[in-house]
């Protein structure tokens, strides 16, 4: 299908993702922001609310034990690989309208417009709204694409409990009619070898496009993680005025030197090419005993590091363990790092991101190449060896907070990206 044809077809199907996002911030703004909670009403409301407006428009829904939702355009060979889009439902407290929605409202829009022009796949193309991405909610990241392949962690339907609530997993699934049991015995509702492409659109989470002035961006890859989310420094509390530097064991100069470190790493790397970046999201010192003069006797914090390279995140799990040990000999102080978890990156297919390429080119949307530095579920659909792919869309002001300011405009050009692959796969 001609590239004009496509982009009419998908403009005129603007009016309808316009009303799926209204809806959407109409039914799950809480005062502030949008809450839309893992395996909560708000998260139930965006499901019914595509899958049913999907059936309104003549495609098949379905959805599995894990309660994801399924909107497909049949293919006229329904025994071949499907391609999925995807992308979830959930947000995090008080967030926005955009972050995750975009991408499985994208997708029905899509295939809508290119039904509407008389196109039917080869095979069947499936809108996949996915529950719980965020991990904020259960501690456990892409628990509704991670079921659907089969690939959820052991123990996670009974360990992992929601953080507003403190119910389990399993009890949150059942609740909403869905069904642990079959989740945690399988076969999975997704069989990788069964799946052609998986293709995801997101708003991008960073400042990258609109610095740039650009609207879209062709995903490259989906940087892994290396987390420390529970660290401690104790070293000893004392009078600021009252005892000399070589007598201090302060934690807040400890914590604070191996924070530095890190940083001199990321200069490093950047001075090499290596992609790296990390985030010391929590640091505190105790409440209950900290004061103005009072030398710091324990500090709790957390690191987040992310790269595109897997080895580069194995090496950097050595040399903070390292570094903090070398650091409390100098300082007289004890880190207990505790607990790492990690995330491996997601390699996204490269013949994808050639045909995406040759779609911007085609469409005349002006585009670049970016990196993600956050997680999606793409990383999840990467790992159980789909090919995979992301388009990012333009979007102010960052995620996760009441402010996204993705644009219309800039979103249905994503859209007409997203349906011109479709027309014209690898």
């Amino acid at each position: 299908m001609e590239s004009a044809r496509i982009a009419a077809a998908v403009s005129a199907r603007r009016p309808l993702a316009e009303g799926f996002f209204d809806t959407l911030r109409a039914k799950t703004f809480d005062g502030v922001g949008i809450t839309r909670a893992s395996y909560g009403p708000g998260e139930q409301f965006a499901h019914d609310l595509l899958r049913g407006r999907a059936a309104e428009l003549g495609l098949e829904t379905a959805t599995d034990a894990a309660g994801n939702s399924y909107m497909t355009l049949p293919g006229r060979d329904r025994s071949g690989n499907r391609t999925v889009i995807g992308s979830h439902l959930d947000s995090v407290a008080q967030g926005g309208n955009f972050d995750g929605a975009a991408g499985v409202i994208a997708g029905v829009t899509a295939i809508v417009a290119l039904a509407d022009a008389g196109w039917r796949p080869e095979a069947d193309v499936s809108v996949m709204g996915i529950r719980a991405e965020e991990s904020a909610w259960f501690g456990v990241s892409y628990i509704g694409s991670r079921s659907a392949l089969g690939t959820l962690p052991d123990g996670a339907l009974d360990d992992a409990r929601r953080a507003d609530t403190g119910r389990t997993l399993a009890d949150h699934m059942a609740e909403l009619g869905c069904d642990p049991e079959t989740v945690r015995r399988g076969p999975p509702h997704l069989e990788a070898a069964s799946l052609a492409a998986y293709l995801e659109l997101h708003i991008e989470q960073g400042p990258v496009l609109e610095d740039q002035e650009i609207p879209v961006g062709i995903v490259t890859g989906i940087r892994g993680n290396l987390r420390v989310p529970a660290a401690r420094c104790v070293g000893e509390y004392s009078h600021c005025g009252g005892v000399p530097r070589s007598h201090r064991r302060d934690a807040a100069i400890a914590v604070s030197e191996l924070v530095m470190g890190l940083d001199r790493i990321w200069d490093a790397c950047e001075a090499r090419g290596q992609d790296f970046a990390f985030t010391v999201g929590k640091m505190a010192t105790d409440a209950q005993r900290h004061a103005m003069t009072i030398i710091a006797g324990q500090v709790d914090f957390s690191v987040d590091m992310r790269s595109l390279d897997i080895a580069f995140l194995d090496e950097m799990e050595a040399r903070i363990q390292e570094m903090a040990l070398e650091i409390a000999e100098k300082r007289r102080v004890r880190f207990d790092l505790g607990r790492f978890t990690r995330a491996a990156p997601g390699i996204l297919d490269e013949g994808i991101k050639a045909r995406l390429r040759e779609g911007v080119a085609a469409l005349d949307i002006p585009a670049m190449d970016i990196p993600s530095g956050a997680s999606h579920d793409a990383a999840a659909f990467a790992a159980a060896g789909v090919p995979t792919a992301m388009i990012f869309v333009r979007n102010a002001n960052g995620s996760h907070n009441p402010d996204e300011a993705m644009e219309i405009d800039d979103f249905m050009k994503g859209v007409e990206l997203l349906a011109w692959y479709l027309a014209n796969p690898v």
